[in-house]
C-alpha cells in the first residue's frame, strides 16, 4: 500500500471515514457506494474516490465498498492496531475530563500514567490510573519508555515539560497547552488541539451556506 507524500487533509478525513463506518456497521450495513457514502459524510464522491485511491482504492465497480473490510482498512493506516504508551501531563478538569471520557485502548493506546505539579495528588487515581508528581517524570520514562504524551496543562508550564519529555524520547505530543512544539522540535509528531479555534470556526459557519463542500471544515 503506498501511502507516501499524502496530503494531511487526507489524512484528517481518515478519521472521519472510520467513524462513519462504524456507525454504518452497527446499523447493519454491510455494503455502500462511493455516493451513498458522500451523501451521509456531506463529501462528494469523487473526494471519497480520490481519498482512497491515495492508499490503493477498496471499492469494486458495480459493487461500492464493503464497510466492514474497508473499516478495517482504514484502521490499519491509521494504525489503531498498533500497540502504545500514553501518559498526561496535568490532572486539572481538562485532563480528567480526557482520561475519562476517551477510550484509549480502543485506538491502541494505553494510559499509563497522569503527571501533576501538585504533590497533593500523588497517589491519586483518574479512571483506574494512577497520578504522579512531575518530579518523578524522568524516572517513569525511563522505567516505562512512554510513546506519546497527552498535555494539558498551560502554555507556560509546557515548554520546560516538552523539554524533558525529549529527552525521555517521547517525540509525539497531543497538545492541549497552546505551546508551539514544532517552533523547537520540528521533527516531533504533534496534534494541536486549540478549542477555542473551533469555537470561532462555529462562529463562522453559523453565517455560511449549509451546502456540502468537498472538503468541509466540521469534523
Amino acid at each position: 500500500m503506498q501511502e507516501k507524500n499524502i496530503s494531511k487533509s487526507v489524512i484528517r478525513r481518515l478519521p472521519r471515514y472510520y467513524r462513519f463506518l462504524g456507525e454504518l456497521l452497527k446499523e447493519g450495513t454491510e455494503k455502500i457506494s462511493s455516493r451513498a457514502l458522500s451523501e451521509r459524510m456531506r463529501l462528494t464522491a469523487s473526494q471519497i474516490r480520490q481519498d482512497l485511491n491515495c492508499f490503493g482504492g477498496f471499492g469494486q465497480q458495480g459493487y461500492g465498498y464493503n464497510v466492514k473490510e474497508l473499516r478495517e482498512e482504514i484502521g490499519a493506516i491509521l494504525h489503531l492496531g498498533d500497540k502504545r504508551r500514553v501518559i498526561m501531563i496535568g490532572a486539572g478538569n481538562l485532563g480528567r475530563a480526557i482520561a475519562l471520557h476517551i477510550d484509549f485502548q480502543r485506538y491502541g493506546w494505553e494510559l499509563m500514567a497522569v503527571f501533576d505539579r501538585d504533590d497533593t495528588l500523588s497517589g491519586e487515581s483518574i479512571a483506574g490510573v494512577k497520578i504522579y508528581s512531575t518530579d518523578a517524570l524522568r524516572a517513569f520514562c525511563a522505567g516505562n519508555r512512554p510513546d506519546m504524551a497527552v498535555l494539558c496543562i498551560p502554555r507556560e508550564g509546557a515548554e520546560e515539560v516538552v523539554k524533558t519529555l525529549t529527552e525521555c524520547g517521547v517525540t509525539a505530543f497531543w497538545n492541549f497547552s497552546h505551546y508551539d512544539i514544532h517552533a523547537d522540535y520540528p521533527n516531533a509528531a504533534v496534534e494541536n488541539v486549540h478549542l477555542t479555534d473551533s469555537l470561532m470556526i462555529l462562529s463562522y459557519l453559523m453565517e455560511e451556506s449549509d451546502e456540502p463542500e468537498d472538503d468541509p471544515v466540521t469534523t
